[in-house]
């Protein structure tokens, strides 16, 4: 059935997006205003890390003891993954009345499907008892539905250019739209950031004195033989290495930990021992994954790898370049060949051209149904314009037996470019 009503619920709206708060505000208050009856709440912006610095967060409070609403976007295999309720992927049959629920009451009335569902989750998060809520944008910041909740902490990670067609072109805007999340006198914990974003959050940070806790300024980060050191004026703490893999990753666990400061400051009980373990336990699948299971792997020959990254942006392409160089230092280096697709939205050269400097070829397939993307042959355009040689095919399992047909194995294969082909993947794979 959920389908059923998620399907209906995108035929509520235009098919261009209009970003806005007017709707959302009109259905959260005929339903009782359930965003204001949350328990306290960590708002994250930014363009890259939300999704990792979210699992972060979650991972070291329910180490902790605490329950946890978390809402994130886009889903990879289920909708459910979007909402956890108090630790646990809301039920089917939950998510079903919810989504009636608010599909009456909005009683045909133009909203996107975002805003609904995100009131869906807002109002599943009212019904159940839990001791935070992390909720991550979905695009902005200042207009984003999201942006209707009271936060006791915001965090935006590092901004860069993604949503242009939204957002603005430049990244005064876009730092303006993620910066729209900061509330009056809130703390507000912000990652590494290019110097004119830096310039425009804290401007925005002055009009409603919110006190900032920003990376290299009142935190910082520094990469040791076992992990990554944290600092603050009141803390300094020697931890582990992440889970997730990617030298970025320290950043991201360490935008985390300055949200547990500030939540200890609010009077969270979370020690030492509780960020160690969320460290070591946090999971946010199709973020430099590598798949070590599954029909995709057991098609592989002896030796090779097959990772996984929805990473679809020129600052993704980057930190995935920065992997493929350390790939490249190791004794014995595979050499590594990309799988990919992307949305035409998206700036596909910019994205591989780091990659396209360890990359020893491509293969382009066809995108996921029901987005605007680049055909393979148009994909492999792109990756020539970089100097990559590609070769369109059919599907992720057409690209895998192309390449393991004409290179010699073992290989290393990243399949990349959008989190919705890691979906597919994911559900392929099993």
């Amino acid at each position: 059935m959920t389908d059923a009503i998620l399907e209906r619920l995108l035929r509520l709206h235009p098919r261009l997006i209009d970003l806005g708060l007017e709707r959302t505000e009109r259905l959260l208050e005929t339903l009782g205003s359930p965003h204001l009856k949350l328990p306290p709440v960590v708002h994250v912006a930014g363009t890259n890390g939300k999704g990792s610095l979210v699992a972060y967060i979650r991972a070291m409070t329910e180490a902790a003891g605490y329950r946890v609403h978390v809402y994130t976007s886009p889903h990879l295999v289920r909708f459910n993954e979007r909402i956890r309720v108090a630790g646990r992927l809301i039920e089917d049959d939950e998510l079903d009345a919810i989504l009636a629920e608010c599909e009456k009451v909005n009683d045909g009335k133009p909203i996107t499907f975002f805003e609904i569902t995100t009131v869906a989750a807002f109002l599943a998060f009212a019904r159940v008892p839990a001791d935070l809520a992390v909720i991550e944008v979905g695009m902005g910041g200042r207009f984003d539905t999201t942006n209707v909740v009271n936060p006791m902490v915001s965090a935006i990670t590092p901004i860069g250019y993604d949503h242009t067609g939204f957002l603005g072109d430049k990244l005064e805007s876009i730092a303006g739209q993620k910066a729209g999340i900061l509330k009056r006198a809130v703390p507000a914990v912000i990652g590494r950031q290019r110097a004119v974003s830096a310039s425009v959050i804290a401007a925005e940070a002055a009009k409603f004195a919110s006190p900032l806790f920003r990376l290299g300024r009142e935190w910082q980060v520094a990469p040791t033989a076992s992990g990554f050191a944290y600092q603050s004026d009141l803390v300094s703490l020697d931890l582990p290495a992440p889970a997730l893999a990617g030298a970025h990753q320290l950043d991201n666990a360490a935008t985390a930990v300055a949200c547990i400061e500030r939540l200890r400051a609010a009077r969270f009980d979370i020690d030492e021992k509780a960020i160690r373990a969320g460290l070591k336990s946090v999971e946010w699948p199709a973020r430099l994954q590598r798949l070590t299971k599954g029909p995709l792997v057991e098609a592989l020959p002896p030796g090779c790898e097959l990772w996984l990254d929805g990473g679809h942006n020129e600052d993704c392409g980057l930190v995935l370049g920065r992997m493929a160089s350390d790939w490249a230092k190791e004794p014995a280096p595979l050499p590594l060949y990309l799988v990919f697709a992307m949305q035409t939205t998206k700036d596909a050269s910019g994205f591989l051209r780091p990659l396209s400097r360890h990359a020893v070829a491509a293969r382009a397939v066809p995108f996921p149904e029901g987005h605007a993307a680049y055909t393979p042959v148009e994909a492999c355009a792109k990756a020539a314009e970089v100097g990559l040689d590609c070769v369109p095919v059919n599907d992720i399992g057409a690209a895998l037996e192309d390449l393991l047909a004409t290179q010699p194995a073992p290989m290393r294969i990243l399949i990349c470019g959008s989190l919705y082909l890691a979906g597919a993947v994911l559900v392929r794979n099993g």
